[in-house]
């Protein structure tokens, strides 16, 4: 029997006065709106859980959203049926970043190149979801709960990855998305609840007293509630967990199990700050990312990596922020082609970033889309929704090549490009092979991993 499962009577106490103190302290909406305050990455009791496999992993998931034309990213150029199919969206050989003697990277995905040169990068061709959807919620739903068949699903498959993995006792979740929009339905849990952050700034606390005149700074201001001087401050305020004098004074007993947690909670986050305020200072300005939005949150994402907190799990997105993102139905070449150039940048960013602090053997970067794109243009000089479409796989241990064949550019399911690769057994790779994380329970069944990443 593991050693979590010898909880003492005074560690469920403690436990359950952390949930009770944040139902009181905080109200049930505010509760909810931690997923865009800081505090849960720094609030940790003493003698919380460490990460669950010793092997100490880390995933980072990038969503690309809105359809990426995987045709156009990874370009089948020696098969004629390309060029016959788009007459005004082929790609020109000569500009393209070969792969193979049939395969080639966007000619503005040159920093994919030299990731996949280096060993690197992971191209999954063919991945898809079994009676594909092309309708974007209903896709992207499919992959978020990792359920094609259940789509009123109330959790995401990350999001159950966090429930079995983490307590809910430990508002640290593990897990965080890192960008500027609402936080994607695959990290949605039942049992913990997992934030969003914009920056590492979100997590510094910038007053070295941090409590004072004003209360709390930054998002711990937030969950506090206005103005607490102090421990002692909030606890008086919740009447809750403590007696009143007779004549209607808040008196604090010395082993209020409360003020007890507050103390031990201010320190907790007070050491977690300071040790991602070094590791900010000890990087200094991110000149080697580029000015994209997603490198400004995978550059965050590093940070935390090298900050050390508990989080195993990060989710960050290209394309939502702005108007079709990934949907290209018309004009699709100038638009797919700052988008590849975004994403190819800053992934490239942001594994040799990982790569020069020691960090990469332990993190793997893994990319999706709720669909393709079709294979013929639609005579407005874009694409419309499709099927499959490639995955890529980047890190330290990943097996750098291409996995599986192309598919057929002529046996189509209505236009689209079909499937080889279901979706689940990509994600029955991260979680089995390099989380160590049984994938069945997540996922609803076995899917056989992918041999891509050395473990």
């Amino acid at each position: 029997m593991g050693a979590r499962a010898h909880a003492t009577v005074g560690e469920n106490a403690m436990a359950s006065t952390r949930r009770d103190f944040l139902r009181a302290a905080a109200g049930t909406s505010t509760l909810m709106s931690l997923a865009s305050t800081a505090p849960g990455f720094l609030m940790r009791s003493a003698g919380a859980a460490t990460p669950r496999d010793s092997r100490d992993t880390v995933l980072v998931v990038v969503q690309l959203t809105g359809g990426n034309d995987g045709l156009n990213t990874v370009v089948p150029y020696a098969d004629d049926e390309y060029g016959r199919n788009r007459t005004t969206l082929r790609l020109p050989t000569g500009a393209l970043h070969k792969i193979d003697a049939h395969l080639g990277f966007h000619p503005r995905m040159e920093a994919f190149l030299r990731l996949y040169k280096d060993g690197y990068l992971n191209i999954v061709q063919g991945v898809g979801c079994p009676n594909p959807d092309q309708d974007h919620d209903r896709a992207l739903r499919m992959w978020h709960t990792a359920d094609p068949r259940r789509l009123q699903r109330q959790t995401g498959w990350l999001g159950r990855v966090v429930d079995r993995a983490w307590s809910p006792a430990e508002p640290d979740a593990g897990a965080v998305f890192v960008g500027p929009i609402a936080r994607p339905f695959a990290l949605n849990a039942e049992k913990v609840i997992v934030p969003s952050l914009r920056s590492t700034q979100d997590l510094v606390i910038r007053d070295a007293s941090a409590w004072g005149e004003r209360g709390p700074p930054n998002a711990m201001h937030r969950v506090w509630g206005p103005r607490p001087r102090s421990p002692e401050d909030v606890v008086r305020g919740r009447t809750t967990y403590e007696e009143t004098a007779s004549d209607g004074t808040p008196n604090i007993k010395r082993d209020n199990p409360l003020l007890q947690f507050l103390r031990r909670a201010d320190s907790e986050a007070r050491a977690k700050s300071q040790r991602i305020e070094a590791v900010v200072k000890a990087a200094g300005p991110s000149g080697d990312y580029p000015s994209f939005g997603l490198a400004r949150d995978l550059h965050t994402v590093a940070q935390l990596i090298r900050a050390e907190i508990g989080i195993r799990i990060f989710l960050v997105e290209l394309g939502g922020g702005g108007i079709g993102g990934f949907d290209n139905h018309a004009n699709q070449l100038g638009n797919h082609c700052a988008l590849l150039h975004q994403l190819a940048e800053s992934v490239a960013a942001f594994i040799y970033d990982l790569k020069r602090s020691g960090q990469l053997e332990r993190v793997l970067l893994m990319t999706f889309s709720e669909f393709g794109r079709t294979v013929k243009e639609n005579g407005r000089r874009g694409t419309d929704h499709g099927a499959a479409a490639p995955v890529f796989l980047a890190g330290g241990r990943v097996k750098g090549g291409v996995t599986g064949p192309h598919p057929s550019l002529t046996d189509l399911d209505k236009g689209a490009l079909k499937l080889h690769t279901d979706f689940r057994r990509v994600y029955a790779t991260v979680l089995d092979r390099w989380l160590g994380l049984d994938s069945a329970p997540v996922l609803g069944g076995r899917f056989e991993p992918l041999d891509v990443v050395e473990v």
